[in-house]
Formats: structure tokens, C-alpha cells, sequence
């Protein structure tokens, strides 16, 4: 049944994606996977959906809300906390604080996390093929998958960083 459903949606689902992702400005193949992922939580809870294709529709645009309230309240910082030009002792020794407090953060994540994150925080700045490449994943589910890691970072980082308003 869901490998009809897939076989059945997967043209329509990408079309739907297209048009969404633009205005969201997100990459179809982002919205796509959580639309994917949305079916397989429904299909375990309560089975097919009576009218599929008005399901995905709907999923689709739900999707792309969604992210658009995200990137609404994510805003960049003004200041690039990194790159202050101030290199006293005392802030060198509080920036190899943060990097600490990071990286233990990051060995705490759950499943392929540590290994994404790091893989993201390399120096070698990788793009999201050779990335995919190393973790042997696919490329369209890094996004999704890095979306998740940063929501556990940020819950494992909360007690320890005051946070206040939207977060970039």
C-alpha cells in the first residue's frame, strides 16, 4: 500500500514542492522530504488518507507555512559573534569556552547528529554532496535531518545560553 501511494503521489508531490518551495525560500527537496515524512507519520497513526491527492495538497501548503513562520522568527545576528575583533586574553579565553560548551553539545546529540554537525562545523566548509557522501545519506534529507540536529542542539544549549527573542 505505501509503496502505491509513493509510486501513485511522487510526481504530483514534486510538482506541489516546486511551486511551494520558492515562496518559502526553502529547496523543493526539503519540503518534499517533510511531506514524505508527514504520510509515513499518518499512514502509522491512522492509515491512508481517504483522498490522497487532496492530502498531499493540503500537507504541502501546511509545509510550506510552517517554514515560512520559522524564517520569520529566525533573524541572523547583527554582529557576528565570531568574528569580534577583540582579542584580549580574557575574550580568547571565553570564545575557546563557547567552542568547548559547542562541540560537548554537539557529542551529546542523539543518532547521526554529532557526526552531522561536525561534518557542518568542518573547517573544509563541505558542500551538502560531499557531506551526504561521508555520511553515506542521501542529499535531499540533510536539510530535514540538519533542521532536527540544530532544534536538539538548541534544546541541549538553552540551560547554558540565555536566549531571548528570535534566535538566528
Amino acid at each position: 500500500m505505501t509503496h502505491d501511494l509513493v509510486t501513485t503521489l511522487g510526481p504530483l508531490l514534486t510538482a506541489e514542492a516546486s511551486a511551494e518551495a520558492h515562496a518559502t525560500g526553502t529547496e523543493p527537496g526539503d519540503l518534499e522530504q517533510a511531506v514524505w515524512l508527514r504520510l509515513l507519520e499518518l499512514l502509522e497513526t491512522q492509515g491512508p488518507p481517504l483522498d490522497p491527492h487532496g492530502w498531499l495538497r493540503r500537507a504541502v501548503r501546511a509545509e510550506s507555512r510552517r517554514t515560512r513562520r520559522t524564517t520569520r522568527l529566525e533573524r541572523p545576528y547583527g554582529v557576528e559573534p565570531a568574528d569580534d575583533a577583540d582579542h584580549t586574553p580574557e575574550h580568547l579565553a571565553l570564545a575557546s569556552a563557547r567552542r568547548r560548551a559547542l562541540r560537548d553539545a554537539v557529542r551529546r546529540l542523539p543518532g547521526r547528529c554529532p557526526r552531522l554537525m561536525e561534518a557542518l562545523l568542518s573547517p573544509r566548509d563541505l558542500t551538502y554532496r560531499e557531506i551526504a557522501g561521508e555520511l553515506g545519506m542521501s542529499q535531499g534529507s540533510l536539510g530535514p535531518e540538519r533542521s532536527r540536529c540544530l532544534g536538539c542542539l538548541r534544546r541541549l544549549l538553552t540551560p547554558e545560553v540565555a536566549a531571548r527573542g528570535a534566535r538566528g
